[in-house]
C-alpha cells in the first residue's frame, strides 16, 4: 500500500520519480515528449499505462486523483501586461491570463482542476532574475492565487554527487486543506566533500571517448582565444577528487564543459553511464544508448521530500 500517490510531469528518464518512489510513492501518471526520454523511462519503469506525451492539450479533469504534482517544468518567457489593457480587451486576469502560452500554465490549470495536497517544482536557478524578476512574480502569484503556500530554495546537487548544479525548487501546500499555519524545512545537509568525481568513473572505457587531436587542439585553441579577450570561455579539465560543472543538455556534441585527465594521451569525455552516476543513478539504470537525456534528471530531488 503506498503511502501516497504523485504525478510526474516534464518527467524526463525519470529522476524526481526515484526519490518519490524510495519516500514510499506510487506514480499515477506521466508526461514527457521527448522520444529518447520516453524510450528510457519505460525501460527503468516498465509500461505505464497513464503515460502521456505533450501535457499542453491533455484534458486536466482526465488525469487521475492524486496526492503530489511533480513537475520540472521548462523556462519559458513570461511577460505581463497591465490588468486595465486586459479588461479593456476583455481578456482574463489573473493566472489564466499571466501564464498562457506557457508550460508553466499547464501546472496551474492541473493544479487548479485536481488540487493536490502538495507540489515540487524545479528550474534553473536564475528563474527568480530572469526577466528582471517578472518571471517570478507570475509564478508566485498564480501559486499564491490558487491557494497554495509556497517554499523555495536554490539547492547545489553536490550535496549528493560530485556535480556543481544549482537548482530552485519550490515546495507548495495546499491552504484550504492544511490553513496557513503550515510548518516546511528543505533540510538540506552540507556537501558531502567524500564524494569525489573518481568514484563515478568506469574501469575499462571505450576509445571513443577520447577527444581525437583535432578537437582537442580545437578546444584548446579556443580557450586561449577566449581568455585573451578576458572572458572565461573554455573547457573544464576535472580534477579528479574534486567536483565537475554542470553537466548540459549539449554535452554530447563535444564534452568541453568536463573533461576527464588520462596519462599520456588526450582527455576523454564521460561515458552515458558515468553521466547517469554523476546526475544520481545507480549502476543499474537502464539507458538508451549514449544519446540519452538528462531532462528532469537532477540527483537532489532524490532526497528533497522525505523530510517534508
Amino acid at each position: 500500500m503506498p503511502r501516497f500517490t504523485f504525478i510526474d510531469l516534464f518527467a524526463g528518464i525519470g529522476g524526481i520519480r526515484l526519490g518519490f518512489e524510495s519516500a514510499g510513492g506510487r506514480c499515477v501518471f506521466t508526461s514527457e515528449w521527448n522520444d529518447w526520454c520516453k524510450h528510457t523511462y519505460l525501460a527503468n519503469f516498465g509500461f505505464e499505462e497513464n503515460f502521456v506525451g505533450d501535457i499542453v492539450p491533455y484534458p486536466a479533469e482526465d488525469i487521475p486523483d492524486h496526492d503530489v504534482l511533480l513537475a520540472g517544468f521548462p523556462c519559458q518567457p513570461f511577460s505581463i501586461a497591465g490588468v486595465s489593457k486586459k479588461n479593456s480587451l476583455g481578456r482574463e486576469t489573473g493566472f489564466l491570463d499571466k501564464t498562457q502560452g506557457t508550460l508553466f500554465f499547464d501546472i496551474a490549470r492541473i493544479i487548479k482542476e485536481k488540487r493536490p495536497k502538495a507540489f515540487l517544482l524545479e528550474n534553473v536557478k536564475n528563474l527568480k532574475s530572469h526577466d528582471k524578476g517578472k518571471t517570478w512574480e507570475v509564478i508566485t502569484t498564480t501559486l499564491e492565487e490558487l491557494n497554495y503556500k509556497i517554499f523555495p530554495q536554490i539547492i547545489d546537487g553536490q550535496i549528493f554527487s560530485p556535480q556543481h548544479r544549482e537548482r530552485i525548487f519550490i515546495v507548495g501546500f495546499d491552504k484550504e486543506r492544511y490553513g496557513d499555519d503550515i510548518a516546511f524545512d528543505f533540510d538540506i545537509a552540507t556537501p558531502d566533500e567524500s564524494m569525489k568525481v573518481k568514484d563515478i568513473l568506469e574501469y575499462s572505457v571505450d576509445e571513443r571517448y577520447t577527444l581525437t587531436d583535432h578537437l582537442w587542439q580545437y578546444l584548446q585553441d579556443y580557450s586561449a582565444k577566449h581568455k585573451a579577450k578576458g572572458n572565461g570561455f573554455g573547457y573544464g579539465m576535472v580534477d579528479l577528487n574534486g567536483v565537475t560543472r554542470m553537466l548540459s543538455a549539449r554535452y554530447y556534441k563535444d564534452g568541453s564543459e568536463i573533461l576527464i585527465p588520462q596519462d599520456g594521451k588526450n582527455p576523454r569525455r564521460l561515458t552515458p553511464r558515468e553521466c547517469a552516476r554523476l546526475q544520481g543513478y545507480s549502476s543499474t539504470s537502464q539507458m538508451s544508448d549514449s544519446r540519452l537525456s538528462f531532462q528532469g534528471s537532477h540527483p537532489q530531488r532524490r532526497r528533497l521530500f522525505l523530510n517534508g
